[in-house]
């Protein structure tokens, strides 16, 4: 009985474009000419000029001006440092999302924005009795707590942008008071919200800064108001978390 291959769903143009990159990284950078990525690969002169030229287009690879070798660009090098902060960030931040969830007996979480909404990603919690509903794994609108107010009052290059997008739909918040909210928070580097998601529960972020100063999450704690009161946030929680987020933005490279 005659076994039937696997279908092969792979795109051939996407093989060679992973095929030229696998090569720029193992070659040393004053090989790789169109002539040398021919050969190695196999094939036709064109092809290789509109792989690089499409990999040049996206900041993948830079054609170096006098010798006209290719190497790697810019934009490979942030995409592998995201890769790299992705894979490791929950690695980085338990530990110390653990510490503070056992200093303060609070749940404490590791979020991270993605398009416009927080995503609880990890969680140390608690031992206290009276305490906020489990949200690992769970996204909520930016708007709806500290972590994605911080997250986006510290995204200033899209900031402008975001809100011509919220006023021109429909947006269950009142617009300018978030403006001014975010300004803020920008201004004092922490992130308090009430009741955003849940009567009563209240959330503290800080932001988490990779190498390039740019934020990669927010440290987020929850607690009930009743426990939360503005002197203990202001002389225990908030210097604890900025403690934290400092110490995790630093594993990523980050320095002030």
């Amino acid at each position: 009985m005659k076994l039937e291959s696997p279908p092969d769903y792979s795109v051939r143009t996407v093989d060679m474009a992973f095929d030229t990159l696998e090569l720029i990284i193992a070659s040393d950078p004053t090989q790789i000419t169109v002539t040398h990525l021919c050969c190695s690969l196999g094939i036709s002169r064109n092809k290789a000029y509109r792989l690089l030229a499409t990999l040049e287009k996206r900041g993948i690879v830079e054609k170096e001006a006098r010798s006209g070798n290719y190497q790697l660009g810019i934009s490979a090098v942030g995409l592998s440092q995201k890769i790299l902060n992705s894979t490791n960030l929950i690695k980085h931040s338990h530990p110390v999302i653990e510490n503070l969830a056992k200093k303060h007996d609070e749940a404490v979480y590791m979020t991270v924005l993605k398009d416009d909404e927080v995503l609880f990603l990890d969680m140390a919690d608690c031992e206290q009795r009276v305490k906020a509903e489990v949200l690992i794994g769970r996204s909520f609108p930016f708007f709806s707590n500290a972590a994605g107010k911080v997250i986006k009052a510290l995204e200033t290059r899209e900031i402008e942008k975001l809100f011509k997008k919220l006023k021109s739909r429909k947006t269950p918040c009142d617009v300018n008071l978030l403006e001014a909210e975010l300004d803020n928070i920008r201004k004092a580097g922490v992130a308090v919200d009430f009741n955003g998601l849940g009567e009563g529960v209240i959330s503290v972020a800080v932001a988490v800064k990779d190498y390039a100063g740019k934020v990669v999450g927010a440290i987020t704690m929850l607690g009930p108001s009743f426990r939360m009161l503005s002197e203990r946030l202001e002389n225990e929680i908030i210097p604890s978390l900025i403690e934290g987020a400092d110490m995790l933005s630093m594993k990523f490279g980050y320095a002030k």
